[in-house]
């Protein structure tokens, strides 16, 4: 009898474990424990890095968004890839870089913006001269493409919002100007991209620092 009694007990309990399995074959399997959160990014602070603001300036500049930045873009003295006279300044068009080559084998080295396909300038030429707080003016075929820029057609004036920002570095080829420029950006999402009409952008930190330390005449060798 005990053991009938177990038989039909075991019987009993099974099939109402193998109903509940059932069941449960119909039912969505519960949702899994949420993932703890990930941890705050630490805190970058431009000020540490050389990129906070320049208020003694005409137009003062505000602190970069250097979190809009990646970090290999930052400027930073390095050991000097390009093998070029100390004074030379290298646009590494590919890889977004410009190094400033200084002795000792060393370079400073500053992450740029550059020109979209089919708005770029390659070659060897010179910085004939710096501007700081530059006017604008378009080319006349930009003027062509742009028909609102018109009203830049003899200059915009210095300021935040002008394309040069707050330094210029006007590039000439065999005595006549290449229309290529080095000029600072408040656009900080643009460095390490190819988005500008040829010119190279960097920081506007970081063109003024690379202006205090460029001299008129200085060589260019651009790589496409």
């Amino acid at each position: 009898m005990r053991s009938n009694s177990l038989t039909r007990r075991h019987f009993v309990l099974g099939a109402t474990g193998f109903t509940s399995l059932a069941l449960a074959g119909c039912v969505s399997a519960p949702a899994p424990a949420p993932m703890p959160a990930s941890p705050p990014k630490p805190r970058i602070d431009p000020v540490a890095l050389g990129y906070g603001p320049v208020l003694d300036e005409p137009f003062p500049i505000p602190a970069a968004r250097i979190d809009r930045v990646d970090p290999k873009y930052y400027r930073q003295e390095v050991d000097d890839p390009t093998g070029e006279a100390p004074g030379t300044v290298v646009v590494d068009t590919p890889a977004r870089f410009l190094y400033h080559v200084m002795p000792g084998g060393r370079a400073m080295r500053y992450g740029v913006g550059i020109g979209r396909d089919g708005f770029a300038w390659g070659g060897r030429a010179i910085i004939a001269y710096k501007r700081k707080w530059p006017r604008w003016t378009p080319p006349a075929d930009m003027i062509g493409r742009q028909p609102e820029l018109e009203k830049y057609r003899y200059g915009m004036e210095p300021g935040l919002n002008n394309p040069l920002g707050a330094r210029a570095l006007y590039i000439h080829k065999d005595g006549k100007d290449t229309l290529y420029r080095l000029h600072g950006s408040g656009e900080e999402w643009t460095i390490g991209k190819a988005v500008s009409s040829g010119c190279v952008r960097l920081l506007s930190q970081d063109i003024i620092h690379l202006h205090d330390r460029v001299r008129d005449g200085s060589p260019i060798h651009v790589i496409q």
